[in-house]
């Protein structure tokens, strides 16, 4: 078991250093912290794969700190990408493109002829890249399958011991994942809902896209996320005060995730957790309230307040269904 070394963002020149040698470093970025190694690498990409116990045919996102990076792998960038690029990097947009023969190892695109890629909109992990000179490849910095990490400690809790060391820049600024987008073909198509929402997207390519669940064209589309071991209900807006009555007879450790104005309405919720005011805070929060109730206060059962799939909402919305296996609270 190797020490994990925590660093401070002015000491991002060391961890450069550890990439540059093959060594697995966590991220910051503005969506979640993610585990990074030279994307060049192939020995050192398939660390990664042993530290997280992720499936080996699950593609890895490549993170970048300049266009001429994404250009090194796919040769011109389309106009769906200039645009989207121009108006939203650094920031939590994946992109996807084609790739050139042989640009990046199988072990980095799971065998597909495409990559995602991505410029986080963080200035300690640009710089982290630039000293390194290379692109690092970008999965969420936790054991796979898991929620995701918003702070340092998260991604010490899940790593300790098997990666280099974590950049520690705080907590996350936006809490859930990026947007993924694909434009390596006729249609622009979005894989994975994140913070950037598809009407922001459709504004800015002035076209429809297609919203799409595929197998196999984005990183970790076709395995299991977000997967606590607490059961993770939703709750409707409408069932808080049957969700309240029903508390006073329960036995097992029951915590509630939800709004402060939901929460100052329960009566019988001993074990909470704070979603803040709105969909922004609760975005932010949703992550890190898993992990601290099913790690930290060991609950059994997780109710967690839905909101409107509008906005940020369409991303929030996407990790509850599926860290409830899309299961909703209700009276049998």
């Amino acid at each position: 078991m190797e020490i994990t070394k925590i660093y401070k963002p002015d000491e991002v020149a060391q961890a450069a250093k550890e990439i540059q040698l093959g060594e697995l470093i966590a991220f910051p970025t503005e969506t979640v912290y993610g585990l990074g190694a030279d994307a060049t690498n192939e020995k050192a990409v398939r660390r990664v794969f042993q530290a997280k116990g992720r499936p080996a045919d699950n593609p890895l996102n490549v993170t970048v700190c300049s266009t001429a990076m994404v250009e090194r792998f796919v040769g011109e960038i389309n106009e769906w990408g200039q645009k989207l690029i121009k108006q939203f990097w650094p920031g939590p947009l994946t992109l996807i493109f084609k790739t050139l023969p042989h640009a990046l190892a199988p072990v980095v695109t799971g065998g597909l002829p495409t990559a995602a890629f991505r410029m986080p909109d963080n200035q300690v992990t640009l710089k982290m890249i630039e000293l390194a000179g290379t692109p690092i490849v970008g999965p969420s910095a936790n054991s796979s399958g898991k929620p995701s990490p918003t702070t340092a400690e998260h991604v010490f809790h899940d790593m300790e011991g098997k990666i280099a060391g974590i950049v520690d820049d705080g907590p996350t600024a936006v809490g859930v994942e990026s947007t993924i987008i694909d434009l390596s073909g006729d249609t622009p198509v979005i894989i994975r809902p994140g913070a950037i929402s598809t009407k922001e997207i459709e504004d800015v390519l002035g076209t429809r896209v297609l919203l799409k669940d595929s197998k196999d064209a984005a990183p970790a589309a076709k395995y299991k996320h977000y997967n606590p071991d607490a059961q993770v209900l939703m709750v409707n807006d409408q069932d808080w005060d049957q969700v309240d009555q029903w508390l006073k007879d329960q036995d097992q450790k029951v915590a509630v995730m939800a709004t402060d104005k939901v929460l100052a309405s329960l009566s019988n919720a001993e074990l909470q957790f704070s979603l803040g005011q709105d969909v922004q805070s609760a975005s932010k929060e949703f992550f890190a309230g898993i992990r601290h109730l099913d790690n930290d206060e060991h609950a059994k059962m997780i109710l967690v307040q839905k909101f409107p799939t509008t906005g940020l909402g369409e991303a929030y919305m996407n990790r509850l269904e599926k860290a409830s296996g899309n299961q909703t609270w209700g009276l049998e």
